[in-house]
């Protein structure tokens, strides 16, 4: 039998088509747009995600048998808010995980309700990615629209809603709306009162591998696929990507290098960061997972190649960092191109670079952008182990992961192993691996995974260069405290003051 895996991403939709024995046959990306209709604004087309698939499946058909499809799973990115109204009609463009236009709502929440209120309501406190706050945005400055909600959906849910007609979401992408009760894993009716929100306008409950439903008439005929295809709830893309390396059970972590970065470590228990410097979700393979996320990872090297410096020859620029240059470098960035989640959590920081003489090289700026990257997510990491979580070695998946000169920075950085899947192509990946559960190929998630999971290489961090960068490590932590405030009043002086 044949499955489709979905990767609902931020730039483009990515599906794979993968065989019962875990094999990639054939791949398709549709991109479609992004849009900022205000600084620090950002928005997507509901309907782009639909038409990409619906164009996408009948490519990655072609040469094969649609009647081999048994079941489709879709990771997909998290938080963004798809309004519906009475009619299942979009009410507005999507308002996604990285748009930070909710400042003033969080405030609302993590102060006028309390941290530790919302930790007691959902394990988590209020982020500007995630969903709540821009529901509350919605009630302040679009209040029609607002009474007109009908339903509340996440983006790869609006896909399942298009492939099945059923209103659903799973445990994982639920986790990061700030509506979730996640330890006892049902909608909290005290963050339902906080956000005005009727929990009929919520989505239908699922574990991530359960079936929501069949294909559409309508959906099956424009995919080419039968009617009797079945799509489980997937998962939010961390989730989906962590089922596609392998990272599920107890104690296990992979890291994702893609448009934001994330560190993503895997628990058998719930179990809650006490600062909420790390967010507490469900896990895809029914579990929790502990997980802090910077919303510019890989899309921070690729603002400083095309933006900044016109290129496209990501290769080259990187060709130009000499080895011994690593651990050595006196440029510091910060890459709070958007703002930062975790664990700052801080919507008014910004990139910034520090150290800059006139003997500086491009290939030196270059190079401090991989490297602080690679330091945000340690500062993740950092709050794990603080409250005694090990995190000895890890998995990384993400388009970063395809530099050599990355991997190399980041398992020296992090000072750990880091694991190489034969495939890297994770949520979409892991969306197929549900699938398969979903169809009754495997009992769990941890059997699929054990049976098609597999590493193919391992980059081991060098004990030299560790205690090199474990001293630059500790100089960039000391750079977001001392620019906090200049950061908070710029941003106050660009708006007029809140």
């Amino acid at each position: 039998m044949l499955y489709i895996g979905v990767d609902l991403g931020t730039s483009a939709v990515k599906l794979l088509l993968v065989d019962s024995a875990g094999h990639i046959c054939n791949t398709v990306t549709k991109e479609y747009p992004l849009y900022f209709p205000q600084p620090g604004w950002s928005e997507q087309n509901p309907a782009d995600w639909k038409n990409a698939v619906w164009q996408g499946v009948p490519e990655l058909l072609a040469g094969f048998d649609p009647a081999q499809v048994a079941g489709i799973g879709c990771g997909g990115q998290m938080h963004g808010l798809v309004a519906l109204d009475e009619n299942d009609a979009v009410l507005r463009p999507a308002i996604l995980w990285n748009d930070g236009r909710t400042a003033k709502e969080v405030d609302y929440l993590n102060e006028t309700v309390g941290r530790e209120k919302l930790s007691a309501y959902t394990a988590n406190i209020a982020f500007a990615g995630f969903t709540a706050p821009k529901l509350l945005w919605m009630r302040a400055h679009e209040p029609e629209l607002f009474a007109r909600i009908a339903k509340i959906m996440l983006p790869k849910d609006y896909l399942n809603y298009c492939l099945t007609g059923v209103h659903c979401t799973d445990y994982s992408d639920a986790s990061g709306t700030l509506l979730l009760d996640v330890q006892h894993k049902r909608w909290s009716p005290e963050m339902c009162a906080v956000c005005d929100v009727d929990e009929r306008q919520l989505p239908r409950l699922y574990e991530s591998w359960q079936t929501v439903g069949t294909l559409t008439p309508d959906a099956a005929q424009a995919l080419g696929l039968p009617e009797t295809v079945k799509v489980c709830a997937g998962a939010g893309d961390n989730a989906a990507a962590a089922v596609g390396t392998g990272t599920v059970g107890a104690g296990r972590c992979n890291l994702s290098l893609g448009t934001s970065g994330t560190v993503f470590i895997s628990s058998d228990t719930f179990g809650v960061d006490a600062t909420n410097g790390l967010h507490a979700f469900a896990h895809a393979d029914g579990g929790w997972h502990l997980m802090g996320c910077m919303l510019s990872a890989a899309s921070c090297n690729r603002w400083w190649l095309e933006e900044v410096l016109g290129s496209a020859d990501y290769t080259g620029e990187q060709a130009a960092i000499r080895p011994e240059a690593l651990g050595e470098n006196r440029v510091f960035f910060l890459p709070y191109l958007m703002g930062e989640r975790s664990p700052i959590n801080d919507t008014d920081a910004r990139a910034t670079f520090l150290g800059m003489t006139m003997d500086t090289t491009r290939a030196d700026l270059t190079q401090a952008v991989l490297e602080g990257v690679a330091f945000a997510l340690r500062d993740s990491i950092e709050v794990a182990r603080s409250i005694g979580v090990a995190v000895p070695r890890s998995s990384l998946c993400g388009g970063g992961s395809k530099s050599a000169l990355w991997k190399t920075i980041l398992a020296n950085v992090l000072g750990v192993p880091l694991d190489l899947m034969e495939t890297s192509e994770g949520p979409g990946y892991g969306g197929a691996l549900l699938a398969m559960v979903s169809c009754g190929a495997y009992p769990t998630v941890a059997d699929a995974c054990r049976a098609l999971v597999r590493v193919k290489d391992t980059v081991y961090p060098d004990a030299a260069l560790t205690a090199k960068y474990e001293a630059r490590y500790r100089q960039f932590r000391r750079v977001y405290p001392a620019c906090r405030e200049l950061f908070a009043q710029m941003a106050a002086d660009f708006s007029g003051g809140r």
